[in-house]
């Protein structure tokens, strides 16, 4: 196997968005380096099941629905 291919690990400190810390395993950045994450399991919509809204930029989301809104897929 070649020398120097396979990246280096190392421990990393991450930091969720509600505070809580935990030591992890990584190639991210460099040794006791720390990782603030603005998005994590615990304030993601897909995870929480939040009642965020779509933000609808340029009207893609409103071109969209204009476009094929009318579909029904798989009823007859």
């Amino acid at each position: 196997m070649k020398p120097d291919t396979h990246p280096q690990y190392h421990t990393i400190k991450v930091v969720m968005t509600n505070g809580t810390e935990f030591v992890t395993r990584s190639t991210w950045g460099k040794e006791g380096d720390q990782l603030n994450l603005d998005i994590d399991p615990s304030s993601h919509p897909a995870w929480t099941g939040g009642s965020q809204q779509l933000m609808d930029r340029g009207g893609r989301v409103s071109r969209f629905t204009n476009k094929f809104g009318g579909l029904s897929f798989g009823k007859k």
